[in-house]
């Protein structure tokens, strides 16, 4: 039997798309102009008619519009927001707030937390999982439509140290514990996004974005000092930087045969040209080009995620219920024509369906100083 959140991935529909978490930062029209490529693939993975994806392209921009003056208007009262049938949602610790939050064009929800208190509950959390998390306790993160912080346990995991980093967990604030049958990995496997490219001639990954003399990737794929063949088995450059657990990310210095491009390879859906890297919201479609299972799409489903896997914990990544596989791992990951990260991992396949997480492009970005190649 699928936990209660497993069931939440898989129910994807216009009747609930999220939109910002508290951190988001607003699109403009401009920016999320559906590419080609996208149109075909959130019709076969989120069940849409192509006028749907339109309508529901045109919601979310319409939503992030919205979102920085309705934000404001709740002031510290903010609870979070997402989309509900087509309408920006703005949750509300204070009902006073509802007039002046209905006045943007947004709609207020009364909520019992605000998002600054989930975030300060899925803070201390993270700061708990720093001296160590059980594996049995995989993910957790900020729901914002259920204005709670969920912690994901292997459903029949027990002992002392799974029970006692719960109830410290519990102290924290507001969080629901959901049990579930699966655990992420990351999608290591044995230059435009999308693209296979190997390391030490040995494990494949896939490419993130190209940036000014390189691309990024996730850092699980190689140490600085790694060598990289792209998918020609040429000689490609090196890992110049490389960050593994703790964050996801990396970066590979190409040499002066490889040119980059701001391509994302569609697999046969036609390229995207990426146009820049404005960070899109919770419940806001999301596509993923991956080496191994190509071209597949989803919504985000949660910011700012903490994701225990066996080789230790991550923070600060987006979760999707789009597919994934391995081979995918650093692959691309865009909203529109945005770069929104590259892949970390997550659960089950695109036979059966499952969980992705990918970390954001724009702390790589500004960890190493790099600039992204845009179109």
């Amino acid at each position: 039997m699928r936990s209660s959140s497993t069931r939440r991935r898989i129910a994807v529909s216009l009747a609930a798309i999220g939109i910002a978490a508290g951190t988001a930062v607003a699109l403009t029209p401009s920016a999320t102009a559906a590419p080609e490529a996208l149109v075909p693939a959130l019709q076969r993975d989120l069940g849409l008619t192509a006028d749907q994806v339109r309508q529901r392209l045109a919601a979310e921009t319409s939503a992030n519009a919205l979102l920085g003056t309705a934000r404001t208007a709740a002031g510290e009262a903010f609870g979070g927001s997402w989309l509900d049938r087509g309408a920006l949602v703005v949750g509300v610790t204070d009902a006073a707030k509802s007039a002046a939050v209905s006045a943007t064009g947004a709609r207020p929800a009364v909520v019992a937390h605000t998002a600054s208190a989930l975030d300060a509950a899925k803070a201390a959390i993270d700061e708990q999982s720093r001296s160590g998390a059980p594996k049995a306790v995989t993910s957790w993160y900020v729901d914002q439509r259920s204005n709670t912080v969920v912690l994901e346990v292997r459903r029949g995991a027990g002992g002392a140290d799974v029970e006692s980093f719960v109830d410290k967990a519990r102290a924290a604030g507001p969080v629901r514990v959901d049990e579930t049958t699966t655990a992420p990995r990351t999608f290591a496997g044995q230059v435009v996004g999308g693209d296979a490219y190997y390391i030490d001639n040995a494990a494949r990954c896939s490419v993130g974005f190209s940036v000014q003399g390189g691309f990024v990737s996730a850092g699980h794929c190689g140490q600085p000092g790694s060598s990289v063949a792209g998918a020609d088995r040429s000689a490609m450059g090196t890992f110049q930087g490389s960050t593994f657990p703790g964050n996801d990310y990396s970066w590979v210095e190409t040499n002066s045969s490889w040119e980059p491009s701001p391509l994302v390879n569609g697999y046969g859906n036609g390229d995207v040209t990426v146009g820049g890297s404005q960070e899109a919201g919770v419940g806001q479609s999301v596509c993923r080009s991956g080496s191994t299972s190509g071209w597949h799409c989803g919504t985000i489903e949660s910011k700012n995620a903490t994701v225990n896997y066996q080789e230790g914990t991550v923070y600060g990544l987006t979760e999707t219920n789009a597919c994934a596989e391995p081979g995918d791992s650093g692959g691309s990951w865009v909203s529109g024509d945005q770069a929104q990260g590259v892949t970390s991992g997550g659960s089950g396949d695109c036979s059966s369906g499952g969980t992705t997480y990918f970390q954001p492009v724009n702390p790589i970005l500004s960890a190493y100083g790099l600039q992204l190649v845009t179109g």
